[in-house]
């Protein structure tokens, strides 16, 4: 067959494709029917075509695929997702970086490039339910395979695209990463040390609230495609995430004009509410009220400072900051963190220690969250991740899937999905149109 017959035969397929797409509604019924038979997950049944790379987008969608979602990874063939080349570390030849957000998935690599190439992402489209992508906004749409072109073929599609800056304005068609958009979104200007330069957060919290928003927002499109029948279009972006969860500090200045600046460890609002050093390392300790204050100074037998005019209310101890901080860090610096640990245990006040990583992962609460999640990859051996951060009461989020090799499972999908013939997908394998990883 060639490829011009054989995109003939995409044609007739992609026809069955659609009438294929009409029963994923049966498919959720019948999963939802099936609540207490074993361990059946919300998303079971879900399709997510995923044209994602690097934090954002695979975020959102490794969560959609720990609550049962099947989600297709689309990749470049060669390349793929650009995390794959951040490192070190690397485990063999697989980024760390890579493997920490993409467990749950099928790896199909396919050139967008090709026509063909695009006539086997539409005829995917048809038969998932979701469409997510963050390439920078129109270049999708210069492929054909933009909301209104898949819209056409799949008018039950959820398609959800993340960005920058948004879809429009005049900032739109930049590229958008963590940095900057946290840098423009006013985030770092009220991240550091009080007196000290703009600090970029340890992690990439941009890109991972982005990523948070666009799985919420797509969870939001299937309920509304029940109400509907029909599919929708999700905007989501870097630049939007962040400025929204600026929360109270952009509410302090559009509502009052109050500009925010940086506190290092402390609170605007609160005090006390930051890190204090002890002999051998940081505590943190936060009085949200009265009652907690004077609990903290009967801690650092320090009881007259409660009664102090000064610090009666919380009010006017972030008026007299600087000489009650004064006090509270002299005293604080007496001990061991151990120590205050085992003191202020049991005293209903906020505290903890700054850990490291390797002492946040020895904590037994987070050992007790399950928050560590191991997996036998097929050529990086024994792998641990950050598990999910929320439990279920009817099902568990168990027995992930590894991260995918760079397509691991082109032929599978081509294969089972779409209906393809062995003979085709060979002629799509030598034309360089898809490429299938073979294990060693």
């Amino acid at each position: 067959m060639s490829l011009v017959s054989g995109a003939r035969t995409l044609l007739r397929r992609r026809r069955r494709c659609r009438a294929a797409a009409a029963v994923a509604g049966w498919r959720r019924a019948w999963a939802c029917g099936q609540r207490g038979a074993g361990n059946v997950k919300p998303l079971d049944g879900i399709r997510v075509l995923d044209l994602t790379r690097v934090l954002a987008g695979p975020f959102a969608t490794m969560i959609l695929g720990d609550l049962g979602a099947e989600i297709i990874k689309v990749e470049r063939p060669g390349s793929g997702d650009e995390t794959r080349a951040w490192g070190p570390p690397f485990k063999g030849t697989e980024s760390v970086y890579f493997l920490s957000v993409n467990r749950n998935k099928k790896s199909i690599a396919v050139n967008l490039k090709s026509s063909h190439g695009v006539r086997i992402i539409k005829d995917l489209a048809s038969v998932c339910d979701v469409l997510i992508e963050n390439y920078v906004p129109g270049k999708l749409a210069e492929l054909g395979l933009g909301y209104r072109d898949i819209e056409e073929i799949a008018p039950h599609i959820v398609y959800c695209s993340i960005s920058g800056y948004g879809q429009t304005g005049p900032m739109s068609l930049r590229a958008g990463y963590d940095s900057v958009a946290c840098a423009v979104s006013g985030l770092m200007d009220i991240t550091g040390p009080q007196d000290g330069e703009p600090v970029r957060p340890g992690v990439a919290m941009t890109d991972l609230a982005t990523g948070l928003y666009s799985h919420g927002a797509i969870m939001a499109g299937l309920l509304q495609r029940e109400k509907t029948g029909r599919g929708l279009y999700i905007d989501c972006n870097l630049l939007s995430s962040q400025v929204a969860c600026l929360t109270h500090l952009a509410a302090n200045y559009l509502t009052g004009g109050r500009e925010a600046k940086r506190w290092g460890t402390a609170h605007e609002s609160i005090v006390p509410y930051q890190a204090f050093k002890t002999k051998d390392g940081y505590l943190v300790v936060g009085a949200g009220n009265d009652q907690q204050f004077a609990i903290v100074c009967k801690i650092l037998s320090l009881p007259a400072l409660s009664d102090d005019q000064r610090y009666k209310t919380n009010q006017l101890r972030v008026q007299n900051r600087r000489e009650l901080i004064n006090v509270l860090y002299a005293r604080f610096s007496e001990k061991t963190t151990k120590d205050w640990l085992q003191l202020f245990e049991g005293s209903g006040v906020p505290y903890g220690p700054i850990n490291s990583i390797q002492k946040a992962f020895s904590e037994p609460q987070v050992i007790h969250n399950d928050l560590i999640l191991e997996m036998d990859h097929p050529t990086a051996g024994s792998i641990a991740v950050p598990g999910p951060a929320v439990r279920f009461s009817d099902f568990k989020i168990s027995n992930p899937k590894p991260p995918p090799l760079i397509g691991q499972h082109t032929v599978e999908v081509l294969k089972t999905l779409l209906g393809y013939n062995e003979s085709f997908i060979n002629e799509l394998l030598a034309a360089g149109t898809v490429t299938q990883h073979k294990l060693d």
